[in-house]
């Protein structure tokens, strides 16, 4: 007999009674700003596509040749038989790019951060301190360690430096931040924190996942943006976001890959990347060094889509990325507010509780550089109809 599952009905009807419920429609097409949702053509202002990369010929054409020379597949785990030239050539392009010595890709930003984090500290006397808002895989990671924790509110240094303080005689420190903060769109004052890790011997760790390709000098990241080269330790990212494609960064030391390489659970018993896949991040990296176009176009839509929102009287929260939040405070108004962009053919979802605390739910945008001036204005012109619809201006 099936064990009893009546608790899954149970919650699944509370969800629906508190508008907690995830629905999200289907895509049916390239995951591209104009595309076609649930059948209906729908402007995307969802997606971690910030570049537009994913449908860029350079890299749509590199996977094809890949298929035709590797396979679809590479049959084996990397660390037995599955690693292909092509796997090793996007890592030295990942390298390159972030200006470090090497770099080891995992099959997300997800597994990275999970894989990672329980190798660098050992048990109870070493401390892994935490930004209270970072993302739920750097929480996952820390819970598979036997470490101490500490966690610090959000961005305050101040707090930081008092839980090193209290903390001075443990033997390894690991501070772990997120570079860009997913829900609000801010940023870690990085430099700040290194200069405050340094002092107490403590390792750096920061998930850039939503850095890459949109902050520092070209799109090369939160390390770059703040010129710390050489002094943050692990630098993690994903090339399912900017890059347009999938799969997760560790960047860092040649000794860091070397680690990571031989201690890493989710790297050592995945299944490699199909070589499609290698061969893709390969070109988005390249064409990310070579077309800065992209991230300058980024920008620009990023501070015409906030400044207009802010004029229409939209709360944009602390916002200074091209991840930009509306205020809605419930998640029935921010759930009325994205079905109501839906509707109006805008794809921007809702954001409730437990992705953010149950008084802070938004609507979330993001900003692509395939967003074109009229794609903007019509988003622009259906937000301040659907904003007046549920109340929120």
């Amino acid at each position: 007999m099936a064990g009893d599952l009546s608790w899954m009905n149970a919650r699944y009807e509370q969800l629906k009674d508190q508008s907690l419920l995830w629905q999200p429609p289907t895509l049916e097409s390239a995951n591209q700003p104009r595309c076609t949702m649930d059948g209906k053509p729908t402007i995307m202002l969802s997606a971690n596509n910030y570049l537009n990369l994913t449908t860029h010929p350079k890299v749509m054409q590199a996977s094809i040749d890949a298929i035709n020379k590797y396979g679809a597949g590479s049959g084996s785990v990397r660390a037995i038989a599955g690693t292909m030239d092509i796997h090793l050539e996007a890592e030295q392009k990942v390298a390159e790019f972030k200006g470090v010595e090497s770099s080891l890709i995992y099959s997300a930003g997800y597994t990275a951060n999970v894989g990672l984090i329980p190798t660098l500290v050992q048990g109870k006397d070493d401390i892994i301190i935490s930004d209270e808002l970072n993302h739920g895989s750097i929480i996952d990671g820390v819970r598979l360690t036997k470490a101490k924790r500490g966690v610090f509110p959000h961005n305050d240094m101040g707090a930081l430096e008092q839980v090193l303080n209290d903390n001075k005689d443990s033997d390894r420190k690991l501070i772990i931040v997120d570079g860009v903060f997913s829900m609000d769109g801010d940023i870690c004052p990085l430099d700040e924190l290194t200069s405050i890790a340094e002092e107490h011997n403590a390792m750096v760790f920061v998930d850039d996942c939503h850095g890459e390709g949109v902050l520092g000098d070209g799109g090369r990241g939160i390390v770059d943006h703040f010129k710390l080269q050489g002094r943050v330790d692990f630098e993690v990212g994903s090339f399912s976001k900017a890059l347009g494609v999938q799969g997760g960064i560790v960047a860092g030391k040649e000794i860091v890959r070397e680690h990571a390489l031989n201690h890493s659970r989710s790297w050592l018993l995945s299944g490699s990347q199909p070589p499609s896949v290698a061969a893709a991040q390969k070109a988005a990296v390249e064409v990310l060094m070579t077309e800065p176009e992209h991230h300058a176009k980024l920008w620009e839509n990023t501070e015409y889509f906030r400044t207009e929102m802010q004029s229409m009287g939209f709360d944009t929260g602390v916002s200074t990325t091209p991840i930009i939040p509306v205020m809605c405070g419930q998640s029935s108004t921010a759930k009325d507010l994205s079905s109501e962009m839906l509707n109006q053919g805008v794809m921007a979802g809702a954001i409730v509780f437990p992705m953010v605390a149950r008084d802070k739910a938004r609507v979330r945008t993001q900003m692509s550089a395939g967003l074109s001036s009229d794609d903007l204005n019509e988003v622009l012109r259906i937000f301040e109809d659907a904003g007046k619809k549920v109340g929120l201006i």
